[in-house]
């Protein structure tokens, strides 16, 4: 049977992660209290008095806050290394366009959620469902919800990058629990990076060694005018499938967070 695309199975996989993010930066802003500023005025007929609605400060801060979504969305998931991956995968190749990068970053997306979906789901057990039935308040919801996002980014950390930060920030910390977001955040961004390009480089070796081969043989047989890459691309594709190079490198991705 064939598989279908449904868009409300994507919109409930990422609405879990997508609550804790805006709870994360609505949580500061909700603590300070600021004024209103007037929206419009209503006058409901003679002789009544006029009523003032207000849209709040908050709110206008929440709406520009929630323009870091996008990167804190990238930030705080697999999304950084896989994405990495694919584009030195394309390079290591020799393609230009193909995948296009609309087809990288939603392969890219689609991974992400994948890999994420235990963080997700346990998000939305302890901080998200709790603070729908009033159970807890929504500063507590938001810390018990960033708990398995904190769990994930830890185990993913390393740490001489999670020290690095701590030096300069010039703070210490009794145990890697004890670790704000503001300094584990580019801890593990910076750990994320280092292991993209290690992936990287691995998958660079058999394609520039097709690539030297080739290269080679052009020279011996005095073809120097024609450019080893045209020669070498159907070579490096074919190995690439013959291998199953998509399943193993979206295998390897999610093997590397321990699934």
């Amino acid at each position: 049977m064939t598989a279908r695309f449904e868009p409300a199975r994507l919109l409930e996989a990422l609405f879990p992660l997508l609550i804790v993010i805006a709870a994360m930066v609505w949580a500061p802003l909700a603590q300070a209290d600021l004024p209103g500023i007037p929206a419009f005025t209503v006058e409901p007929g003679a002789g009544e008095g006029q009523q003032e609605y207000s849209v709040t400060l908050q709110i206008l801060a929440l709406m520009t806050a929630l323009t870091f979504l996008p990167a804190m969305l990238m930030m705080m998931t697999s999304f950084t290394r896989i994405i990495i991956v694919f584009s030195i995968l394309r390079q290591a190749l020799g393609l230009q366009s193909a995948p296009s990068n609309q087809i990288l970053l939603g392969l890219a997306l689609f991974l992400t959620i994948f890999i994420m979906k235990p963080v997700l789901e346990e998000a939305n057990r302890v901080g998200l469902q709790p603070y729908l039935q009033e159970e807890m308040t929504s500063l507590e919801a938001v810390e018990a919800a960033s708990e398995p996002f904190k769990k994930f980014m830890l185990a993913q950390t390393r740490e001489s990058d999670l020290g690095l930060f701590m030096r300069m920030a010039d703070e210490q910390f009794v145990s890697p629990e004890d670790v704000t977001f503001w300094v584990l955040l580019p801890a593990f961004v910076t750990s994320e990076l280092k292991t993209a390009f290690q992936i990287g480089f691995i998958l660079f070796i058999p394609f520039l060694i097709i690539d030297m081969v080739v290269a080679s043989v052009l020279m011996a047989m005095g073809m120097m005018m024609l450019s080893p890459i045209i020669i070498s691309l159907p070579f490096k594709i074919m190995l690439f499938v013959l291998v199953d190079g998509w399943a193993l490198i979206m295998g390897t991705l999610a093997a590397s967070y321990g699934l």
